[in-house]
């Protein structure tokens, strides 16, 4: 047997080698034409991932925000000027939340509460519901002695104070929703204490126009926000829901009828932020989280309203022309822009995230077309993956937005990680998407994203 030269086999492999790279490179300077390449395979340079995100993607991003959520928001009270934990019987004047990033009480975590929820249900991960769970119950457990305290002591710094005395649809709604929500998930039916007063002032006490429809009195008088559709219409379809009473179904439908009806541009499809009563014409600005919550409204009513509901249908038709108008907007990134028709505004990520919550949860309840729109809800799950960051914070997040009649307050709001508008609706995002992805055939089709049931 011969023995094998071990040099001259290097020599005839680093030959090999040069030979293969001299042709590679010769192929690639020659022009790639129609005749020598198949140009539609080209790979495109896609500013955001261009693909199905897996059920795996999604949940790493969703453990991430998870995990800065529950260390940034301390299930606790304490006192202010000790910094000593407080049972939830000893409270005081003194006594407050522990300090973290954001509210426990304020609309914004009543989204994440709900966000937390979702994504318990559809992965089966009993942390997430439990994060919402023990905070409240916390809240449950505390509210007896902190009212209290309020009717001796009624200080704005007393933990609950927007639970015990809401004055603004922004303290009640969201908050009231998911607490109504936890009470059907976890059967505590002492979280009542909490949603009582919430449901009272929405039904009886907030500011409404002589037809019925919820209002404010600023920044002028006689106003609406569209924020108010998510500030009230998902508390009274759940209210609806866990009494069994229609005059919550009633109270809801006819808000989002009656918000539409005025403040719905029909031409393109998109609803205004606000509407003034004294304006002989209203200013339009398209503000993309405001339709966002008027979207979430709808998706969220529809998902508890009864299929027996004689305007079932109406809300289902004006959901339909939402989307439809929304897809016309969405950006080549993914995201929407601030101001829906203003491509120079910048790109937004809660309105998108909501966006992708509401459309893909409309999908899979089958109330618009899977096929149409699936591709552009994966597109804007992709967006809003490249905006969790390492620490699990939401980025692209505008802060909390009043009500103007002028482009440069929209095109200037500052946009900031603590903005906690973002957290509830991505949480939302990726437990609608899971299932989604786990119900539909989504494949690629000739390089582009296609829905094949």
């Amino acid at each position: 047997m011969k023995r094998i030269n071990i040099s001259n086999a290097k020599r005839v492999l680093a030959l090999c080698a040069y030979f293969l790279l001299i042709h590679q490179y010769s192929f690639a300077q020659q022009k790639a034409t129609d005749a020598n390449a198949p140009l539609h395979a080209l790979q495109p340079d896609y500013p955001v991932p261009y693909k199905v995100p897996s059920v795996v993607e999604i949940s790493a991003k969703l453990e991430s925000v998870f995990k800065y959520l529950n260390e940034a928001t301390p299930a606790e009270f304490v006192n202010k000027q000790t910094g000593k934990v407080v049972s939830y019987n000893a409270v005081d004047t003194n006594t407050i939340f522990k300090s973290g990033d954001f509210r426990l009480t304020s609309y914004e975590w009543g989204v994440t509460y709900a966000g937390m929820l979702a994504v318990g249900q559809v992965t089966g991960d009993k942390k997430f519901t439990n994060y919402t769970l023990d905070r409240l119950q916390l809240m449950a457990n505390a509210f007896p002695y902190l009212k209290q305290l309020y009717q001796q002591f009624p200080l704005k710094t007393n933990p609950l104070k927007t639970v015990i005395d809401p004055h603004a649809l922004d303290d009640a709604g969201a908050m009231c929703a998911a607490i109504n929500k936890s009470i059907q998930v976890g059967g505590n039916k002492n979280l009542l204490l909490l949603s009582d007063n919430f449901i009272d002032y929405i039904s009886h006490k907030q500011f409404r126009f002589t037809d019925g429809t919820l209002a404010r009195k600023v920044p002028q008088a006689n106003t609406l926000w569209l924020d108010d559709l998510f500030m009230s219409v998902p508390a009274l379809a759940q209210e609806g829901k866990l009494t069994g009473n229609n005059k919550y179904y009633d109270d809801a439908v006819k808000q989002v009828l009656q918000f539409s009806q005025r403040m719905f541009n029909k031409e393109i499809n998109v609803y205004m932020h606000g509407w003034t009563a004294s304006m002989s014409v209203h200013p339009e600005f398209h503000w993309a989280r405001a339709n966002g919550w008027a979207l979430m409204s709808i998706v969220e009513l529809l998902d508890v309203l009864p299929a027996s509901h004689p305007l079932r249908a109406q809300v289902i038709a004006q959901l339909q022309l939402e989307v439809k108008g929304l897809a016309s907007f969405q950006s080549d990134k993914g995201f929407w822009h601030q101001l829906l028709d203003k491509n120079d505004s910048y790109l937004e990520t809660s309105a998108t995230a909501i966006y992708c919550y509401a459309i893909a949860k409309a999908i899979n309840n089958q109330w618009i077309d899977s096929k149409a729109y699936t591709p552009m809800c994966i597109l804007a799950w992709n967006a809003i993956s490249t905006k969790i960051n390492t620490n699990g914070q939401v980025e692209g997040t505008c802060v909390g937005t009043g009500m103007a009649f002028d482009p440069a307050f929209y095109y200037y709001r500052p946009t900031n990680v603590y903005a906690a508008h973002g957290y509830g609706p991505v949480l939302l995002a990726g437990a609608e998407m899971i299932h989604l992805i786990n119900s539909h055939k989504i494949s690629f089709d000739d390089s582009s994203i296609q829905l094949k049931d």
